[in-house]
């Protein structure tokens, strides 16, 4: 028998430890999918820090240990606990540089880069500790980027880290770590001398990272092409077309034993692809708790974001006085920039009898959201990957979205595939975009036949982890 593969998962964040943003999700689901479904083929487990958050929520754990190693000149002393998520190991890591009041991400870049700079030479200091040779380091993002470059730099040769391939997985390019600069410094980092990168990326972790990984790995295809381009590259595109080889992209999943509307405890009513007339009842119970006209034939529609600018917010926000002419209500559930939080809120005022919003994120109202709601608005700016229109999709909620990374990928547009369509795809940003293409969903949201169609094909389409956990392991096996 093959020896298995062993594989070191590094992360921020891992659901249900830890979970900020999609990441998370990806972290505390992916692991666990590769082990259930390839545990004869790999041993994967996952190395995250031991945030006070984590800490808080006091996860059952077990110390292995204490360690101390040198980082420049000054000794780092570190604790390792194992916990496990799904039945996969997760070590939690903890020294002073983690080990400070505050949530996952400090949003102060001088602690951050700290924080993650320290993590990901600890993370590699760990394995060494517990005497684990992995064969492949598969961090992500800025966070763990420095990890893949240490392992190029300062343990190229170290007989322990030889011939360890690594693979990065960027989740959102344009957060690369910038400001970690002193943090880096202190620990001993130096920049890199790579000729290609552009000389402010040879000192921020996530270009550090990328420049010395095996793969770089993006969260959809869609994604890993954008990357490529001026509007999307962040200052790297021309770097990453010359190494466009290593890139590719990988659509991420969801978890759909805990996204399945016929068990799900948050909604009024359950009901599944073969029972698509029981979904009613929660859009006439969502009706009249929020005081909207309870009637079947008014298009509910939703949204479930964080309330910025990428995510297009401004643009439904605009595009619907403009619709007033049409038969629509509207519930927005989500945070984030306050300016967006004040208008949504002043919509609500505007027109309370069909415009509701919840100016916070509740899992249950979201859930409640995905499951009553006819169409999903998603008109990000650019999306990487994107997992609220699966959730939508997994729950007969059309989406109507931006042609953009992972939204183009898992959407099959109406206008290019009427039978096989699972939503509306626009390619004008634009809040005459939007509109044009709300229009024509609410068009055939009139059309009862086409819309079950589109509804049963949304609901059957695969999203499961396993799916993207074999695609996974090719990768790895490639290497």
């Amino acid at each position: 028998m093959a020896e298995k593969l062993k594989v070191l998962f590094a992360s921020a964040e891992a659901a249900p430890f830890a979970k900020v943003g999609g990441l998370g999700d990806v972290a505390g689901a992916l692991p666990p999918s590769i082990l259930s479904n390839f545990a004869d083929q790999v041993d994967i487990r996952i190395i995250m820090p031991f945030h006070s958050a984590v800490k808080a929520k006091n996860p059952p754990h077990k110390k292995i240990g204490d360690f101390t190693f040198t980082s420049s000149t000054e000794p780092i002393e570190c604790g390792l606990f194992v916990a496990e998520i799904d039945g996969t190991p997760v070590y939690l890591l903890d020294n002073p540089q983690i080990n400070h009041d505050s949530p996952v991400y400090h949003g102060d870049w001088r602690l951050d880069g700290l924080k993650y700079s320290s993590f990901s030479l600890a993370l590699l200091e760990a394995a060494r500790y517990l005497d684990w040779k992995f064969d492949i380091l598969h961090a992500n993002d800025w966070h763990t980027a420095l990890a893949v470059y240490a392992l190029s730099t300062t343990y190229k040769d170290d007989p322990f880290f030889s011939d360890v391939k690594t693979i990065l997985s960027v989740h959102n390019l344009p957060y690369n770590g910038w400001g970690s600069q002193e943090a880096m410094a202190s620990l001993g980092f130096k920049a890199s001398e790579d000729p290609d990168l552009p000389d402010w990326a040879k000192f921020t972790p996530l270009p550090m990272g990328i420049s010395t990984a095996d793969r770089v790995l993006t969260v959809s295809p869609g994604y890993a092409r954008e990357m490529l381009t001026p509007e999307y590259g962040c200052g790297l595109e021309t770097y990453l077309q010359k190494y466009s080889s290593k890139v590719s992209g990988i659509l991420n999943g969801v978890d759909e034993s805990k996204w399945d509307p016929a068990e799900d405890q948050a909604i009024s009513q359950n009901f599944s692809v073969s029972e698509l007339d029981k979904r009613v009842k929660n859009k006439l119970d969502l009706q009249k708790a929020l005081g909207f006209e309870v009637d079947e034939t008014i298009p509910l529609l939703t949204i479930v974001s964080r309330l910025d600018q990428q995510k297009g917010v401004p643009a439904i926000l605009e595009a619907l006085p403009q619709l007033i002419e049409h038969k629509w209500q509207f519930a927005l559930l989500g945070t984030g920039n306050p300016n967006l939080e004040a208008q949504a809120a002043q919509l609500a005022e505007k027109y309370p009898d069909r415009v509701a919003c919840f100016i916070k994120y509740d899992d249950v109202i979201a859930r409640v959201l995905y499951a009553s709601g006819d169409m999903f608005i998603m008109p990000s700016r650019y999306e990487p990957c994107g997992l609220s229109q699966m959730f939508a999709m997994r729950y007969g909620n059309l989406p109507v979205a931006t042609a953009t990374g992972g939204l183009a990928d898992s959407i099959v547009d109406f206008s290019t595939d009427p039978i096989k369509a699972t939503g509306f795809l626009y390619q004008d940003k634009s809040t005459a975009g939007l509109i044009k293409a709300l229009e024509l969903a609410l068009e055939t949201f009139d059309d009862k036949a086409q819309w079950l169609k589109m509804q049963q094909n949304a609901m059957t389409t695969d999203f499961s982890w396993a799916s993207s956990a074999a695609k996974y392991l090719e990768l790895y096996k490639s290497l």
